[in-house]
């Protein structure tokens, strides 16, 4: 997902790290409990990283958003890309998304859920090969989810925004769910200092629609300090 973003990054002098969360990527299903955010931590301590700019797209943001309110000293800098966000009541569209979802996987149409989240996810700027990508990915997702005997994931600790420290950009896709706008555009007033941008163009993962542009986002926010 993150492969536009590595290269100009590694460039300006960052040490870049990407994460495979369970089920996703390389990484297996888990077999004891877990949480994503302690998988973070444990990332950043086995490779002697003591403090990172974290960047989370989705689900990743609400991981990164728990990792730097939970551990501030740990996050220097917060790049949210139309982020989830613990407690938030879902409204009616993400709640027929994920009811209609639902429903494709215990009927097993895999083909048909992977198809319901590209249309969900991808905004008009995404081209064949980033919905081919989307289409992978998720795919992979769904199979090895499915394959697991049983779901580890323990509820995400009670956290509280206020108290992250981190430089914050909150972005928002103009063709998100209004959940996803909504939760992006309230970041401002809920974390000291953050920012909120919308993408006129963006619908729910920039990073892959346009990715030159989100990588030019990441890098104002960085401000070039890379090692």
């Amino acid at each position: 997902m993150w492969q536009p973003q590595w290269e100009p990054l590694a460039a300006a002098g960052f040490r870049v790290v990407r994460m495979d969360f369970r089920t996703c990527g390389d990484s297996p299903p888990a077999t004891a409990p877990y949480r994503d955010e302690d998988d973070v931590l444990a990332l950043l301590d086995a490779l002697g990283i003591g403090r990172a700019a974290l960047v989370g797209s989705s689900y990743g943001g609400r991981v990164a958003l728990q990792v730097a309110a939970l551990h501030p000293d740990r996050v220097s800098d917060l790049a949210l890309l139309c982020p989830a966000v613990d407690g938030h009541v879902p409204g009616p569209e993400l709640r027929e998304v994920g009811d209609l979802e639902d429903a494709l996987l215990e009927a097993g149409d895999i083909d048909g859920a992977v198809e319901l989240m590209v249309r969900t996810w991808l905004g008009p700027s995404a081209d064949d090969r980033t919905r081919d990508l989307v289409r992978a990915m998720q795919r992979r997702g769904f199979e090895t989810a499915l394959s697991a005997a049983e779901d580890h994931e323990l509820p995400p600790r009670e956290a509280d925004l206020g108290a992250v420290t981190a430089r914050t950009l909150a972005v928002g896709g103009a063709h998100d769910l209004p959940d996803f706008r909504e939760i992006a555009a309230s970041l401002p007033g809920r974390i000291p200092g953050a920012r909120h941008v919308e993408l006129p163009w963006a619908g729910h993962l920039p990073s892959l629609e346009r990715p030159q542009e989100a990588t030019a986002l990441l890098l104002e926010l960085l401000g070039g300090r890379g090692r």
